[in-house]
């Protein structure tokens, strides 16, 4: 039996994103060399919705794309079962940019090494800055986000359960769940 708490409903998802949008703008004085690259599935959505949210502010037009990361792990369990990855094509360059990488949950930190592995196999930006929804500590390698909607330390029996409209969620929300 598992039980739950909810961390972040659909307002506050909604509040986190508009300002994490204004901290990116001013931490790097506007937003004409930024791009935003979200780790699929939840990082993806994550980085459309900050390029919603800037555009329909009239802030401007950020180039946005998802990032598939699976051939970048480090843990693939077998050489004899191949991933099903996907070949990452951004529509735009990286040669130069300052990267938002955006990600859903920060844990081990191994998710973002392989977003950030994969992203120099595309070019090679200026600049990488690492943005998450929540940091649920566990660092297993030293990668520390940039931009953090939320600070929500766990133990190892607990996880943070993500659900969002775009990939089948009722609602926007971020729960922990204790196994």
């Amino acid at each position: 039996m598992a039980d739950s708490h909810v961390i972040m409903d659909a307002e506050g998802m909604r509040r986190t994103l508009v300002r994490l949008s204004h901290e990116i703008e001013e931490r790097n004085e506007g937003l004409s060399d930024v791009v935003l690259v979200g780790v699929k599935r939840g990082g993806e959505v994550v980085a459309r919705r900050l390029a919603a949210i800037i555009g329909g502010a009239g802030r401007g037009e950020v180039p946005c794309a998802g990032l598939d990361i699976t051939m970048a792990r480090d843990d693939l369990v077998s050489a004899f079962i191949l991933p099903d990855a996907q070949r990452n094509e951004l529509g735009f360059s990286l040669e130069g940019r300052t990267v938002v990488l955006c990600d859903d949950v920060l844990h081990t930190g191994r998710s973002a090494v392989a977003g950030i592995e994969a992203l120099f196999r595309l070019g090679r930006p200026a600049k990488i800055q690492l943005l998450v929804l929540v940091d649920r500590g566990g660092r297993e390698v030293p990668v520390r986000a940039d931009y953090v909607g939320k600070n929500v330390p766990t133990s190892r029996e607990e996880y943070i359960e993500v659900e969002l409209r775009e990939l089948g969620g009722s609602d926007d929300r971020l729960t922990i769940v204790r196994r």
